[in-house]
Parts: C-alpha cells; sequence; structure tokens
C-alpha cells in the first residue's frame, strides 16, 4: 500500500483509472443490439450466418459476419453479468487501450499521462460498447509489440496470433497490417539513408516483412474466408455511408467535441516546427496515414491517437529540454514523508469513490440511455397491438428493433450498411426526406407500418395522406398505419 501511495506510482494507478471512468458509459451504439441478438443465435445454432435473417429488403441476401466473434463474446457476457458486464468490460477494453498509448510514450509518467489524457478526450466520442473498440486494443497492442521488438526481436511473431484473433471479431485488420507496413518502410527508408549501417538494419527488416506475410495469409482464416480480404475495402468505399452515417463523415471542428482533437494537431503542427528533435520515420509515416484518415471520418481518429500522443509526448520532452526546464518531467514527488503520504492516500481513496460512483451511476441509468436513445415506448407497443407488416424504420432504430422484437417483425433495414448497399439506403433518405419518388419507393415495398421519429419529413407527409393513420406517439416516435 505504501508503495502505491507514492507520488509517480500513484499517478499511473489515477491514470488507469481514470480512462477506465472516462470510458465508462451508458449503451447507446445503434448496432450494439443486432449485435448481442446475433451472438445468441450464433451460440444457439452452432454456426455463424452468410445470409441476412432480420430484414424483409436483403432477406437471405449474403451477409459476411466478420464481427462474429465479438458478437459471441457480448452475448456471453451479457448473459453473465447484464448490461453492467457489457459497460464494465469495454470499459476495461479502451482503458487498456489508452493505457498501452501511456507505456510507449515519453516523459512518464507526468507529461506523458498529461497526453494521454489529451488524447482519450480527443477520441472519446467514437466510444462504447462495440465491436470496434477490440480493433483499437489490437491496433495498440500492434505497436507495442513492434517497437518493443527492436529489443526483443521474437516480440513481433506475437502479431501473427493476435491476427488470427483480430479477422474474427473485427474487419479493423488492416490496421495492424498496415501499422507493420509501415515500420517496414519508415526503417527501410533509414536503412537507405544510412548505407552503412545497412547490415544492421537487415536482419529486422527481413522479420518485420516476414511477420507482415504471415499475417496477411493468417487473414483467411475465418468462418468468411478470402472474402475478408476485399471486405473492408468494399466499406470504405461505400458513397451513402459517408453520406448518412454520422461517424463517418469528417469532424467538424465547429462542433466542441472535436475542440481536443483540434488542439492536438496544432500542437503537434508547433512541436515539429519548434523543436530539434525529429521523430523517427515510421513514426512519421504512421501520422502521414493515421491523420488523413481522422480527418476523412471521425471513427478513424482513436487509431490516430494511438499514433500521435507518444510523438507529442517526444517533443513536449524535448521542448522541456530545450528549455532547462527538464526539473518538471524528474521531480522528486516520490517521497515517503508521512505528509506526503497522507495527501496522496486522500487522493487515491476519492478517485476510487469517484470512480465507483460514476460507474455505478452509468449502469443505474443504463434504462434512461435506452429511452433517450430508442424508441422503448413505441417498440412496448408495437409488441403489444402488432400493427401489420412490412414495417419501415429508422436507419439508427433497427438494430434495437432486432434486439425486441425479432422475429415478430423483420426491419427495413439497420446498421449493416454493407448488406443493404448504397442503392437501399439512397432510397430509405429519399422516403424520409420527401425526395424523388418516394411514394413509388413505400408502394415497391409495400409498406404498412412506419415507425419514425416525429421530425421527420415522412412522418409530416403520412400524417397528411387519408391513406395513413396514426395509431401512437411520442417525443422519440411516431407510428403510423397504412388505412388503405
Amino acid at each position: 500500500m505504501t508503495s502505491l501511495l507514492q507520488t509517480r506510482r500513484l499517478c499511473v494507478f489515477i491514470l488507469a483509472l481514470g480512462l477506465f471512468t472516462m470510458a465508462a458509459r451508458g449503451m447507446s451504439d445503434p448496432d450494439v443490439w443486432w449485435h448481442l441478438r446475433t451472438g445468441q443465435l450464433i451460440l444457439q445454432n452452432h454456426s455463424v450466418f452468410h445470409t441476412d435473417p432480420y430484414s424483409f429488403t436483403r432477406f437471405a441476401h449474403s451477409w459476411i459476419n466478420h464481427e462474429w466473434l465479438s458478437e459471441v463474446l457480448l452475448f456471453v457476457i451479457y448473459r453473465l453479468a447484464g448490461f453492467c458486464g457489457l459497460i464494465v468490460a469495454f470499459a476495461a477494453v479502451i482503458a487498456a487501450a489508452l493505457f498501452l498509448v501511456f507505456l510507449r510514450s515519453p516523459g512518464r509518467p507526468y507529461l506523458a499521462a498529461v497526453m494521454t489524457l489529451w488524447g482519450a478526450l480527443a477520441s472519446a466520442a467514437t466510444w462504447g460498447v462495440r465491436p470496434q473498440m477490440f480493433s483499437l486494443l489490437l491496433g495498440s497492442i500492434f505497436l507495442l509489440l513492434l517497437e518493443a521488438s527492436e529489443q526483443s526481436p521474437n516480440l513481433v511473431w506475437w502479431t501473427a496470433p493476435l491476427m488470427l484473433l483480430w479477422v474474427n471479431l473485427h474487419a479493423g485488420y488492416p490496421i495492424g497490417l498496415a501499422f507493420i507496413a509501415l515500420f517496414l518502410a519508415g526503417e527501410g527508408l533509414e536503412a537507405a539513408i544510412r548505407p552503412e549501417s545497412w547490415q544492421k538494419y537487415l536482419p529486422r527488416l527481413k522479420q518485420l516483412a516476414a511477420a507482415f506475410a504471415l499475417c496477411l495469409a493468417l487473414v483467411g482464416v475465418n468462418p468468411n474466408g478470402i472474402r475478408l480480404y476485399w471486405y473492408p475495402f468494399q466499406t470504405l468505399g461505400s458513397e451513402a455511408m459517408h453520406r448518412f452515417i454520422h461517424e463517418w463523415f469528417s469532424p467538424d471542428f465547429h462542433d466542441p467535441t472535436y475542440l481536443a482533437l483540434l488542439l492536438m494537431l496544432l500542437a503537434l503542427i508547433a512541436g515539429l516546427a519548434a523543436t530539434p528533435r525529429c521523430p523517427r520515420l515510421r513514426s512519421l509515416l504512421l501520422l502521414l496515414v493515421t491523420i488523413p484518415a481522422a480527418l476523412r471520418s471521425a471513427r478513424h481518429i482513436p487509431i490516430m491517437v494511438l499514433v500521435i500522443v507518444p510523438v507529442l509526448s517526444e517533443l513536449a520532452e524535448a521542448g522541456l529540454q530545450q528549455w532547462g526546464a527538464t526539473r518538471i518531467l524528474n521531480a522528486p514527488l516520490a517521497g515517503t514523508a508521512r505528509r506526503t503520504l497522507a495527501v496522496n492516500f486522500v487522493v487515491l481513496i476519492t478517485f476510487v469513490v469517484f470512480a465507483v460512483v460514476r460507474v455505478r451511476v452509468v449502469v443505474n441509468r443504463q434504462g434512461e440511455t435506452e429511452a433517450t436513445h430508442f424508441p422503448a415506448a413505441a417498440v412496448a407497443f408495437l409488441r403489444q397491438e402488432h400493427p401489420p407488416a412490412p414495417l419501415m424504420n429508422h436507419y439508427n432504430w433497427g438494430g434495437y428493433f432486432i434486439w425486441k422484437l425479432y422475429p415478430q417483425y423483420r426491419v427495413f433495414m439497420d446498421g449493416r450498411a454493407d448488406v443493404y448497399g448504397d442503392a437501399l439506403m439512397t432510397d430509405f433518405g429519399s422516403c424520409y426526406y420527401l425526395k424523388n419518388d418516394w411514394r413509388k419507393s413505400l408502394e415497391a415495398w409495400r409498406i404498412r407500418t412506419v415507425v419514425l421519429p416525429p421530425d421527420a419529413p415522412l412522418i409530416t407527409a403520412l400524417r397528411s395522406s387519408p391513406k395513413w393513420k396514426q395509431i401512437y406517439a411520442d417525443t422519440e416516435a411516431v407510428i403510423l398505419t397504412r388505412s388503405q
């Protein structure tokens, strides 16, 4: 206990606890619900789905379920510990990913802790109970292994079993391949710049190339086979996803949510310009890839944070050394004087109590979170009154309907944009916003019931039509049925 109360160790503990506390949040992601249902059905049927069972618009259509193992884990955690277990488990995953960033950052503990918390603030908007958090953790582990393998070469081979796990958890596996390739390219360029050191670099480069080839070969070891090689790139190329799905939008720097990200990018530019120390070429290549990705889609910000935080910490440390302020980094705050221990004990207890209380509040408010983000009362009405199908639902509600209403109702669409394709997503957008021949789309799909937010333009239009009757309304959703 006394060793934990030393200030430097207490800083590390509070950082880990703080990251966990920040990451604990209610389940508001629209996709978590169909992930839970899919995990349940995989366990019941002892097989992975390859066609869509949930919608009437794409029923039996090909489905590359790249997150099958994540879905099984989600449902197992849910069965064992409910929503509390899911919230705590994914908070731990996110906190672990960022704590590994801290371990890779110069200036530990104080400077690195500040930079890690800054990175957490920059990426927090994309956190949640969702399979892509496994990609965040695995990406962080890959970077740690690749850096540590310079001193302990055999560590690089751990990327292979991790890649095998990754390709079955989430299709974000190209992140790991890209990290290996960028390390290989960066260190290859360093060797080319210093021809006299080529023999020194060669074993390392061969090892990285072999690790890349092995990881690439393992991508096909999954229930979807070789189709997973091109699946992520098909998803990235979807125009409709970039038009309709908020997390695929570019970050809007007018939104305060992205202020920490903006300041981080400005600090990087200032640090590169003001300090004499230049990051290694591999770090620069990683920045040149991850920063444009983050600026293209907000969902990639956490991956950029894995890269940028250690670089910022390195630049800040160099700046402090340049200005003769190294005392800030090496201040002797780890004293064992009785007063210091007493103060640190109070700080420790305060943070632990705060963390426990906050996590309990998040868990206890899950019902409120659910009712705020999803039409819980409207779904209860649907289960009781059984209005006729087919049913048109909002894109963000499809997953919730799958969890609550399947198999009683099949959805119009849900968060599996890859299953529905650009054409159907565009068709839904046309109906929702009354564009093009929206009436023909309703007729073509033989929609009998519509469940949408009260402010949806389609709701306004159908309310004024004699063919449609409102049977339910609250602040979250309106239900209309076709009367003729």
